[in-house]
């Protein structure tokens, strides 16, 4: 005979556990093959010493003894259901669904599933009838349908509505300026005689500028008139058709949308800046594509496939002016050359200052930037050999300096300048050794922005610190990656509209003024496009009158008060919003 010892592990391969037995199971494993005292075993699953002993001494008699029982099964007959059998079948041969023979026999009293039916049906060798159309079907509690989106049902009679997106219609004075619709065609953007590409755009746009997260369905906004007011439309379309749309644009119109969307907007007014951060930006990628290569994502601290999208910050304005989701390992290293060309092409001078981390360039790169008479300021990487070097050093070549303008704990650190040569690169370089900033290792700063002073450098290449936040903000409030929304986009497509958002927000922020040119989109979003509306459509004009709010005040020293633009779109009638307390009509 097997022992208890023997028998233990092997038990569960062959015995249905259940909850009680599992317990016993596990308190005779743990004495027999772990070797734990009577006293330890009783602890750890509740027993009493005296009842476990007893357990014990019934196993050494009888070690095969079944304490894992078998599940005791059910019945393999139905009454209920063969008893209406016959009337189950009856009914089917009058071609009633099994949700008509369910509803037939709830009437004469005796309520059968339509599982149940479907079970008997198959049974008896029974088909599935011809799927109904919509009209054919029983009379019965159903979700809302909307509207097919089509321009020319886009109604403009007078009346009144209610929608959640009023905040949307701050926007209309700046895209009524923008001409979209030439940008759109100039570009290429396909659309049909339904939904043009202005208004698909437009669409998107809306969902876009809307939220600090994707929605998840965008199912649960067709039925709100004034977001389908806003893209021009009857309806919203759908989230096939949204979907659908990012996967029918050509990958080359991105550029030129881009170009022709930075003119446009300095037309408008939007200053443009000197000053410029540069960094990369990974977009995970969930599946499984062998086409796709592996990235570093600082979110998340490790590399995974994704796609790498290089981003352009103006520094000054706070717009994202530039970007690019095609780029690939082996031409990484060469986008700030792409930048600084796409630059001088839209505005016809080079930039002055990029700021970006060790890992955007190389240092041959660094020199055509010096050539060229760009400054720069880049980290260097902290290679062994250069640590030690710098612990070399005497203290007599340090010198503390204090930061100016900077609200942080750490504003006097200590810092090596020295001059340094590179391979790649042609003359000297400016390395700033930075410590006392609250790291455990110096920080390193190359320039070749010699006669500056350290101070400003550093303080400089701090804000520049911001722009994760703000590249975080567009990623985050413009929902860049969250690739579990039921509207799924071309990673193309999706950047772009990222840009023009976060362009419009901008616009917006400048026109406020008082302090919220630098505010963050989310802060805008909740003090001003967040609030529901009453919109009054007339022969001439539209309305958008919004409740009492707390940042209403801003809007009118803004102008929004006397706002009265044209919108084209909208049969060219005429925008007003008011700004009080809103009556329900």
């Amino acid at each position: 005979m097997s022992s208890p010892k023997q028998l233990i592990p092997f038990a569960h391969h062959f015995l249905q556990p259940t909850t009680a037995s599992h317990r016993q199971y596990e308190a005779l494993r743990a004495f027999f093959v772990e070797g734990l005292s009577t006293a330890q075993v009783a602890e750890r699953f509740g027993y009493t010493p005296a009842s476990f002993r007893v357990l014990a001494h019934h196993f050494r008699k009888d070690p095969e003894r079944p304490f894992f029982l078998p599940t005791a099964k059910g019945p393999h007959a139905a009454p209920k259901k063969l008893a209406l059998r016959d009337r189950v079948i009856a009914l089917r041969k009058q071609h009633l669904s099994i949700y008509d023979i369910s509803r037939a026999l709830q009437a004469d009293g005796h309520p059968l599933s339509p599982v149940a039916i479907d079970q008997i049906l198959k049974a008896e060798g029974f088909a599935r009838l011809p799927r109904r159309a919509d009209d054919e079907r029983p009379a019965a509690v159903r979700p809302t349908t909307a509207a097919v989106a089509d321009v020319q049902q886009l109604d403009l009679r007078p009346r009144t509505l209610h929608t959640k997106f009023g905040g949307l219609f701050l926007f209309l004075p700046a895209l009524a300026v923008l001409p979209l619709d030439r940008i759109l065609r100039q570009a290429g953007l396909p659309g049909s005689q339904m939904i043009p590409a202005a208004h698909a755009v437009r669409s998107l746009l809306a969902l876009k500028l809307f939220g600090n997260a994707r929605h998840s369905h965008v199912m649960s906004y067709v039925l709100d008139e004034g977001l389908a007011l806003f893209a021009g439309l009857n309806v919203i379309p759908k989230r096939s058709f949204l979907a659908d749309y990012s996967c029918r644009i050509d990958p080359t119109c991105y550029p030129e949308l881009m170009r022709r969307w930075f003119d446009a907007l300095g037309a408008t007014g939007l200053p443009r800046g000197t000053s410029f951060d540069l960094d990369f930006h990974t977009i995970p990628h969930h599946g499984d594509d062998p086409l796709l290569e592996k990235h570093y994502v600082s979110k998340r601290s490790r590399r995974q496939k994704g796609i790498l999208a290089f981003l352009a910050h103006d520094a000054d304005t706070r717009v994202f002016c530039y970007a690019n989701a095609d780029v690939r390992k082996q031409d990484q290293a060469d986008e700030v050359r792409n930048f600084v060309a796409f630059w001088k092409r839209r505005t016809g001078r080079l930039p002055e200052e990029l700021i970006f981390d060790s890992k955007l360039t190389t240092y041959a790169n660094l020199n055509r930037l010096n050539r060229q008479g760009i400054g720069f300021i880049t980290l260097r990487r902290r290679a062994p050999h250069l640590l030690r070097a710098i612990a070399a050093a005497p203290p007599s070549a340090w010198r503390r300096i204090e930061l100016e303008g900077v609200s942080r704990v750490y504003r006097t650190p200590r810092i090596l300048d020295q001059r340094v040569t590179l391979s790649d690169y042609d003359g000297p370089l400016r390395q700033l050794v930075v410590a006392d900033l609250g790291h455990e290792e110096p920080t390193i700063l190359l320039t070749n922005q010699l006669p500056r002073s350290a101070a400003k450098l550093i303080g400089r290449y701090a804000q520049r610190m911001l722009i994760e936040n703000h590249i975080e903000d567009g990623i985050d409030f413009f929902h860049m990656d969250a690739l579990s929304s039921a509207v799924a986009l071309r990673v193309n497509c999706d950047l772009q509209l990222t840009l023009m958002a976060s362009s419009l927000y901008r616009l917006l922020g400048q026109r406020l003024g008082n302090g919220y040119e630098v505010a963050k989109s989310r802060h805008l979003f909740r003090d001003f496009i967040d609030a529901t509306a009453v919109i009054r459509l007339s022969e001439r004009e539209i309305v958008v009158r919004f409740q009492r709010r707390a940042h209403n005040p801003l809007l009118l020293a803004a102008g929004f008060g006397e706002t009265e633009v044209a919108i084209p779109w909208l049969g060219r009638k005429r925008l007003r919003i008011e700004l009080g307390q809103a009556s329900v009509e």
